[in-house]
């Protein structure tokens, strides 16, 4: 294994020694528990299977059969959570086939960025993580479970359920996943009439008609962001049927990964397979989880979402690891936006079994790991078949099928991975550099300060910002109006680099991997509101963003920056965040939580 892998391994299991001994023997002490039929009160038990057919409250309280608990985020909302609806059928039919029941133990909520993209509801996407664990912690709580799938695919869903799961670490677990929509336009065009919307050089009816042909039917959206980033690190992880991640809705094949699911968790509950996923995930398995990200240019929003994971799990992180790693971790892949592959393009490439494989055999990852399947890790490396109508695993191509979108580290498209940690006098941010192209790695002009993305779409219409400039956007942490992505800034940044100035973004908000090609410091900690030196910015100061040594500074006069008082939000901005679609009840988090860096958990 390589020397920096077990060098950042060994620092996090040391720094999370203490919590993670604690996390460790909680489950060991619900592990002595008798099963929770024959622990409960008759009443207890008559109230949890009140519903069920009598021959399955046979099957649970005589037999003591396996019970399987379901938690999912199906509504028909959301493309990539409609296919679910039927998943419950199936999985019940497959589980009595072996002797096992099932319930669905809850539904937690599932939000659609994609729908509420610059959009005061977007203000509620973040925290929505945090309600989705306390949600799956519901269904789970009735606490009558040997085992619990997990159905959910998108942005917060996944590193919702997970943190909710890992809260009942005790536990076997898999996740189930719905698979990636068809191919609709390429995205490289969807992004290109974006921007000709953003200069007015098409009508609304044309944009419509682009994004309706890009997001056209079942399944998730298929570039590669937060939502298909999630799915990757699930198969990093060793938490999903091998193979299940890009696998379409309508494909034969998907029914039949959900019906090995349930084989799977079943295999996990009894003997010497016995595997609960908080003993599961442990440090090696969250480094792994990072190294997958970093290798194929992933979303940054895991740097917030996997740090509260592994808070859930005892272990801690934090953005210096995701940094290390990403100096040693080769970028093996190309899926937009950091490229021009959607991700059933990847998937035919090879996908995350290929990208596995090579981390592997390269000493990148952790193989010596537990995962769902008795093959452990290398289990994933393998891609699922059918076969005579029955689920079968092939071995890849030796070679990358598709070298512009997938490589071996023998031949990386970049010998470091897609992040680099920003420090300097503004604090500690993130870039996603996968897709900056090199000679906008380093960029210094004036700040131009905005307190909302709204304020700088007018400036845009206004022909105010041709020029070189750094957006500063401040007042989007999670303490002042939820850390919304703020993707509606990417076309008209874009569209002013395409005119050859000079522009960049710094702000204490997120924008996941819809930054692409526009240099963009984001997660900016301390946050505004929280006193950080981003609210000492004025129009006009000069910011430099050096993406290759990772400095981010206001080049100021030291004395005059340390006698600067910091801007706060008005009372009207306060109030603009805090009311309305919602956000009222979200008052309680914004006020409790943690900074993007300690994963703006709001449950410690």
């Amino acid at each position: 294994m390589r020397q920096i892998l077990n060098e950042v391994t060994e620092r996090i299991r040391e720094r999370s020694a203490p919590t993670r001994k604690a996390y460790l023997q909680r489950i060991e002490e619900t592990l002595k528990r008798a099963r929770g039929s024959d622990r409960m009160g008759c009443a207890n038990v008559a109230h949890a299977f009140a519903a069920m057919p009598e021959n399955d409250k046979f099957r649970i309280i005589a037999e003591k059969a396996p019970h399987i608990g379901i938690v999912t985020a199906y509504n028909d909302m959301l493309s990539a959570h409609q296919p679910y609806e039927v998943y419950p059928a199936i999985i019940r039919d497959e589980a009595r086939k072996h002797g096992a029941t099932v319930q669905v133990a809850g539904g937690v909520p599932a939000m659609c960025d994609g729908i509420t993209q610059g959009e005061p509801g977007m203000e509620l996407s973040l925290f929505s993580r945090d309600v989705i664990a306390m949600s799956t912690a519901v269904a789970l709580s009735h606490d009558v479970f040997d085992a619990a799938l997990l159905l959910g695919v998108c942005d917060k869903i996944v590193p919702g359920l997970l943190i909710g799961a890992l809260n009942f670490g005790h536990l076997p677990c898999v996740f189930v996943p719905a698979g990636p929509m068809s191919t609709g336009i390429d995205n490289t065009t969807k992004s290109k009439v974006r921007e000709k919307f953003a200069q007015g050089l098409c009508d609304r009816d044309e944009l419509l008609a682009s994004e309706s042909a890009a997001y056209h039917g079942a399944g998730t959206c298929t570039f590669y962001g937060t939502a298909n980033s999630n799915q990757m690190l699930l198969e990093a992880m060793g938490l999903h049927v091998p193979g299940a991640a890009f696998v379409h809705p309508h494909d034969g094949m998907r029914e039949a990964l959900t019906r090995e699911s349930v084989r799977t968790v079943l295999s996990n509950i009894q003997g010497r397979r016995f595997t609960p996923i908080g003993q599961l995930v442990d440090e090696r398995v969250i480094v792994n989880a990072i190294v997958a990200l970093l290798a194929t240019g992933g979303s940054t929003n895991h740097c917030i979402h996997w740090v509260a994971v592994a808070r859930a799990a005892g272990i801690i992180i934090d953005w210096s690891d995701f940094s290390k790693l990403s100096q040693d971790t080769p970028l093996l892949a190309r899926v937009y936006p950091n490229g021009t592959a959607d991700v059933n393009e990847f998937q035919n490439a090879g996908g995350p079994s290929f990208v596995i494989r090579e981390l592997i055999e390269g000493g990148y990852m952790h193989a010596d790991v537990s995962s769902v399947v008795i093959g452990g890790l290398r289990d994933f490396c393998k891609k699922p078949v059918m076969f005579d109508n029955e689920l079968t695993w092939i071995d890849l191509p030796e070679e990358s099928p598709d070298e512009t979108i997938v490589r071996s580290p023998r031949k990386p498209f970049s010998a470091s991975g897609g992040l680099r940690l920003l420090t300097g006098n503004l604090g500690r941010a993130v870039i996603k550099t996968s897709s900056v192209p090199e000679d906008r790695m380093i960029i210094e002009a004036p700040a131009i300060v905005f307190h909302a993305q709204e304020e700088l779409l007018a400036a845009f219409e206004r022909g105010e910002l041709e020029k070189d400039f750094v957006a500063v956007v401040r007042f989007q942490g999670p303490r002042a109006n939820g850390m919304p992505e703020l993707h509606k800034l990417t076309p008209p940044l874009s569209v002013l680099q395409g005119k050859g100035f000079k522009v960049a973004i710094v702000t204490d908000g997120r924008m996941s991997g819809a930054s692409g090609k526009v240099p963009a410091a984001i997660h900016v900690s301390p946050e505004a509101l929280a006193s950080g030196p981003i609210s000492k910015i004025r129009t006009g100061d000069i910011i430099r963003l050096n993406a290759i040594v990772g400095t981010l500074n206001a080049l100021v006069d030291q004395d005059q920056w340390n006698a600067r008082s910091l801007q706060t939000m008005t009372e009207a901005e306060r109030n603009n965040n805090g009311h309305g679609i919602g956000r009222e009840l979200f008052g309680g988090m914004r006020g409790n939580v943690r900074s993007a860096e300690e994963g703006a958990v709001t449950w410690l």
